[in-house]
């Protein structure tokens, strides 16, 4: 495994990081706590020390479990959720209905009360409207939190496929580290969002690396989902069919180089000098000890960025 800084918080996190909605059981169905377990306490041994969790997700079941198991070296970021509960943020809904400080303060102290730590790593808003930006209730939030000791650094979730709406919050330096959709079909935050946060010195996490399996190559036009799986949704319609054209198409032109779609999907992110850490979901041993490897390989060589370059693909699934 191989380290980069989270910006300039002084965290040093590990290039694959632990997505943790899958284990918080609630939409991502056919895991068991006993097999998340397991996974998380292999990510351990294999050198990854930053979790990414949610208060949302399971209910903090997810924040629970990682909190259960995780020894105080790993980082873990966890996020506030939308009072209202809508993802993605709605234009023209004020922030006194998405997040009034106390409601980030009494979020923020559940989230330490299931992770069992006196400070949170990272504490970030799990939407992000940049017609929020000069809002006061959220930033003295961050700004107490801070102060207290409770958070070590701040930062927002960017809303799915929109990561030139985090551009304004960049700039003003109030927060530590975005999360942005990022792979090889969304390569969108290369054009100003990844720049900027070089030159802001603010950490990125890139989450979807896998576009919620479509990289892995294994969906098919006859994949099934459990009722009540949010795969079920996202992968509704034609889309199924769509994946599988585009992905591949991808494999033709991948014909000859070594590694697996997954091992490249994330060595590509992995690639961008932006990219403090890429945070897979992970759920079972063996996709923790598949991702986990990836890194070693190191970036991928230019030719093949340019390749993939070509599959860039607009589309939002989440809608």
């Amino acid at each position: 495994m191989r380290y980069r800084p989270l910006g300039r918080t002084g965290i040093e996190v590990s290039e694959i990081g632990y997505g943790a909605w899958g284990i918080g059981g609630k939409q991502w169905l056919g895991g068991t706590d006993d097999e998340s377990v397991t996974a998380l306490r292999r990510s351990f041994e294999l050198g990854l020390n930053f979790i990414d969790t949610a208060l949302a997700y399971g209910d903090g079941h997810s924040e629970r479990l990682a909190g259960s198991v995780a020894p105080a070296s790993v980082a873990i970021a966890t996020k506030v959720p939308p009072k209202n509960q809508l993802w993605p943020a709605r234009p023209g809904v004020g922030i006194e209905e998405v997040f009034p400080y106390d409601y980030i303060i009494e979020s923020t102290e559940k989230s330490l009360g299931n992770l069992k730590r006196d400070t949170i790593d990272l504490l970030q808003l799990h939407v992000w409207n940049p017609e929020w930006l000069d809002r006061h209730g959220w930033r003295l939030a961050f700004e107490d939190l801070k102060k207290s000791g409770k958070v070590k650094a701040v930062g927002v979730s960017i809303n799915a496929h929109k990561p030139d709406s985090g551009l304004d919050l960049v700039r003003t330096g109030l927060i530590d580290a975005v999360q942005v959709i990022y792979n090889i079909f969304d390569q969108s935050p290369e054009a100003y969002l990844f720049p900027l946060c070089l030159e802001k010195k603010v950490g990125v996490l890139a989450r979807v690396p896998l576009d919620e399996g479509a990289l892995t190559g294994t969906i098919t036009e006859s994949t099934k989902f459990e009722d009540g799986d949010f795969r079920e949704r996202y992968f509704r319609d034609d889309r199924k069919k769509q994946v599988v054209e585009h992905v591949s198409a991808l494999q033709r032109d991948l014909e000859g180089v070594k590694g697996s779609l997954p091992e490249i999907a994330l060595r590509f992110c992995l690639s961008n000098t932006a990219v403090s850490t890429v945070i897979p979901g992970m759920r079972s041993l063996r996709s923790v000890e598949e991702n986990c490897l990836a890194p070693d390989l190191g970036p991928l060589p230019l030719d093949i960025l340019a390749i993939l370059k070509q599959h860039a693909w607009d589309k939002n699934f989440y809608r």
